[in-house]
């Protein structure tokens, strides 16, 4: 199964990757590089069945604080 989602991120980065290096988009290149890094580190442990932990806590510790203050008491 790790396998086959290699192969799917392969198969992403080949179509999308040769697009951004012909025209120079570098920092859309390293922002989908970041992002596509970030979602194999996070596929690949739960394809092996590990516990990944939810990127939902850390966003909601950052943005609660904010949301309490927009809203109307």
């Amino acid at each position: 199964m790790i396998i086959l989602v290699m192969l799917v991120f392969l198969v992403i980065i080949a179509l999308e990757v040769p697009g951004l290096v012909k025209e120079k988009m570098w920092r859309e290149l390293a922002a989908f590089a970041f992002l596509l890094f970030f979602g194999m580190a996070l596929s690949i442990p739960q394809v092996l069945g590990l516990q990944v932990p939810s990127p939902n806590e850390p966003i909601e510790m950052i943005f609660k604080p904010f949301a309490e203050w927009l809203t109307p008491k």
